[in-house]
């Protein structure tokens, strides 16, 4: 066994997290290394090769809630950070080609009295997301304290819910928690308008349209803006310009060195420990993988208390949604769509009944007949990603669940079938366009990119698994119960989606422990 120089700081995966808590220490002095395990950076963020010619954004596939703040102090354009297409627009596919379309708060395809509605609708929810955005740049509350910080901090969030005034307020309070269904009902008359936005409190989630916390999974993903884009060269190209921007500030990455746990001195993390077998002291170490992972897997539960392992092991990351991306010999024709609005963000999700039955087989185990999807082409923007008058399509596709009845070997084939029958249903013409399939499942999904349960957020979006009480109470604040050791991944506030935050919050603690 050899032995290697200690470093300060060490960072385990380099996600799009990882890299922006490494450009921040490294920023601010700080020496840095980020050993990852696969032989490429960007944990799930990353654009690769899935058949001849044609590249793809292999899991996160459209951006829109990295932060802004983020961006300008890492000078992301700068380092190589271009978009194919901002503001894209949301169309709810209609089998019969009576699409809705959905430009921020405007609704074409639906009635006079729906416009209206969806004007307001627009203006709340981006009121009430503003409330969660708030929150993403900042160091969740402990609870139960009477430190000046944290009351502080409750406080804060406390003013930020009542300014919004007695009207606004109330129906943030009423609907915060609630199910996206009753919401949507009560507010409009289309169908597929009613499907297309139940769809923004679903995705990625354990969560049908009547379920409880998919109004606030809907607010999370509009806490940015909701400005959907495309970043050129695909979402890789995201994590290349955050690992030029830590590399710019010091900080050192090493790929295809898989960190195989963390070595402890009694009670504090000394450093970590390489599959190959070296030993690499430092001062702190900073986990960019799932809870359970870091918890159980790089620590070991003997180092825990049984009540905080207990929490852990209660977490719920088995993740719900399959990844389909097709190589294509054209542009897929969708019924009663303008070729020219092929590039857009499409959904197939045609109603609130539609979605919640997709649901319904997720409760039992089993994969959704007849799924929802939420679908890109960006070949239409950008023309790096296959060969000339050919295209890629990526879509998300749900519910997969992660442990399937019978399991995946054998229904895997099934499934895609059933997806492609769907995407069919929409563009008559697509089987015959397909030159390559490839679907992964969950379970595909945590193979690849090393995520427990294969679930995007590293955890479910929940009220019960937010701000002070993600991953778990006593965990919430980036730093673990052992000392030294630190989280800045999807599965800590302010949770998944590429945005960076839970990454620099991370970062800022450790500078805060290490200056005190």
């Amino acid at each position: 066994m050899t032995s290697t120089a200690s470093k300060s700081i060490l960072i385990i995966g380099a996600g799009h997290n990882s890299l922006v808590c490494a450009a921040t220490l490294a920023k601010a002095g700080h020496q840095v290394t980020i050993f990852e395990a696969s032989d490429r950076i960007g944990g799930a963020a990353i654009t690769r090769e899935f058949a001849p010619g044609f590249k793809v954004s292999a899991a996160a596939h459209l951006l829109y809630l990295l932060d802004d703040g983020i961006s300008k102090e890492l000078a992301l354009e700068s380092h190589g950070l271009k978009m194919a297409k901002t503001g894209m627009d949301t169309i709810s596919l209609d089998a019969g080609g009576n699409h809705v379309r959905i430009s921020g708060p405007d609704a074409h395809g639906v009635s006079g009295k729906d416009q209206d509605a969806m004007k307001e609708y627009h203006r709340m929810m981006n009121r009430f997301a503003s409330v969660i955005a708030d929150l993403h740049n900042r160091i969740p509350p402990r609870m139960g304290t009477m430190d000046r910080g944290d009351l502080l901090s409750l406080a804060r969030l406390g003013w930020n819910i009542r300014k919004m005034g007695k009207t606004d307020m109330r129906e943030f309070l009423r609907i915060a928690g609630i199910n996206v269904y009753d919401v949507l009902q009560e507010t409009f008359d289309s169908d597929l308008l009613k499907g297309a936005l139940s769809l923004d409190g679903t995705l990625g989630t354990f969560l049908g349209t009547r379920s409880n916390n998919s109004v606030f999974c809907a607010l999370h993903r509009m806490s940015n803006g909701a400005n959907y884009g495309l970043p050129e060269g695909g979402m890789g190209a995201v994590t290349d310009a955050m690992a030029a921007a830590a590399k710019a500030a010091g900080a050192e990455i090493h790929t295809s060195r898989p960190v195989a746990g963390v070595l402890m001195d009694f009670d504090r993390v000394v450093g970590v420990k390489l599959e190959s077998g070296e030993e690499i002291e430092a001062d702190t170490v900073i986990s960019g993988a799932d809870p359970r992972t870091t918890y159980f897997k790089l620590l070991g539960a003997q180092h825990l208390e049984a009540g905080f392992a207990h929490r852990v092991n209660n977490i719920r990351s088995k993740g719900h949604v399959a990844k389909l991306h097709l190589a294509l010999n054209g542009l897929p024709e969708f019924t009663g769509l303008e070729a020219a609005l092929a590039g857009e963000r499409l959904l197939i999700a045609p109603s609130l009944q539609y979605v919640e039955h997709a649901f319904n087989h997720a409760k039992y185990g089993e994969y959704s007949a007849q799924p929802t999807m939420e679908i890109t082409i960006p070949s239409v923007s950008d023309a790096s990603l296959a060969p000339g008058g050919q295209h890629v399509l990526s879509a998300n596709v749900q519910w997969a669940p992660y442990e399937l009845k019978g399991g995946w070997n054998d229904s895997k084939p099934a499934f895609l079938e059933a997806v492609i029958d769907v995407l069919a249903s929409c563009a008559p013409g697509i089987r015959s366009q397909i030159a390559h399939a490839e679907l992964l499942t969950p379970q595909d999904i945590e193979s690849e990119f090393r995520m427990t349960g294969g679930h995007w957020h590293h955890a479910e979006l929940s009220l019960d698994q937010s701000v002070m009480l993600r991953p778990v109470p006593g965990a919430a604040q980036y730093a673990t119960p052992v000392n030294g050791l630190f989280l800045c991944g999807a599965g800590s506030h302010p949770g998944g989606g590429v945005m960076g935050c839970a990454g620099r919050n991370a970062a800022r603690v450790v500078i805060g422990e290490q200056a005190s």
